[in-house]
């Protein structure tokens, strides 16, 4: 009896530290979210689009292991949102006001407003969409996720360093680009999330090498290369729904019963 008692316990102690990985990696997503607002605030640019970046690698992690160790919770959900608004809202728009805003007086700063407001929007839509679709998977996400959105803000940042540029910059295109995320953001535009790629599935080891490769192609110059891979997955959403747009009506309603629309659970980002 005290064995099995003991073996009960022992069951509870696994689950219980299996249920706390993934909020520890949320969390550690949330430290350096915070740690960009800071960075930014000192003029330390490059060191805040790092953390930035690396909320976004923590962020993928989180839902993926929750999924893996079926540990998913409204808890974990909630936390991920919340914690979501301060690395991909609150601190990218610090760092772009800070980095390229600021000399444009209020149109720089409510620029920096429309981001996170905007990014604010993007994560309650996309949680009553998760609570209305009862959990079934989705192969797309409705509105360019949050996470890319500030992964393009950190890869420009890291970019302008790359050919030169340390400081401040100030150039109408950093504005543009900012308007144009928070506008993504909230639109309908479909982006692919990447959460199931069934060839990936059909094709173990030829992915194991695709990735291998893309790794290499990423270390070779990760200033470039990080900012055309996010630039490339930004864009894609806009001219794919273009091409949907110049279809017939018959193979686009045709389409239309294959492909789904927002993925639920934790906002992954890609």
């Amino acid at each position: 009896m005290k064995q099995k008692q003991s073996g009960d316990s022992a069951d509870k102690t696994s689950r219980r530290s299996i249920y706390l990985l993934p909020n520890l990696l949320t969390s550690a997503s949330l430290f350096s979210g915070f740690y960009a607002i800071i960075a930014a605030i000192k003029g330390n640019y490059q060191a805040a689009a790092v953390a930035i970046l690396i909320s976004f690698v923590l962020d993928g992690l989180d839902g993926r292991v929750a999924r893996w160790t079926r540990t998913t919770s409204r808890f974990g959900m909630e936390y991920d949102s919340l914690s979501d608004l301060v690395a991909f809202g609150v601190a990218p728009g610090i760092l772009a006001f800070m980095w390229g805003l600021q000399d444009y007086g209020r149109l720089g700063w409510l620029a920096a407003f429309l981001y996170v407001a905007t990014t604010a929007l993007r994560l309650a839509r996309f949680n009553t969409l998760s609570q209305s679709s009862n959990g079934s998977a989705r192969d797309y996400f409705l509105g360019l996720p949050c996470p890319s959105a500030a992964a393009v803000l950190a890869t420009s940042v890291l970019l302008c360093q790359y050919v030169g540029i340390f400081g401040p910059v100030r150039h109408v295109a950093v504005l543009i680009m900012v308007y144009g995320l928070s506008f993504l953001m909230v639109s309908n535009v479909r982006y692919h999330s990447f959460k199931e790629v069934r060839w990936l599935q059909q094709h173990p080891f030829s992915g194991m090498v695709v990735l291998i490769l893309a790794i290499m192609v990423v270390a070779m110059e990760p200033k470039v290369t990080l900012f055309v891979l996010i630039g490339t997955y930004v864009i894609s959403g806009p001219v794919l729904m273009s091409i949907r747009a110049l279809r017939p009506r018959s193979l686009r309603s045709g389409a239309g019963h294959h492909s789904k629309d927002v993925s639920p659970g934790r906002d992954d980002g890609i």
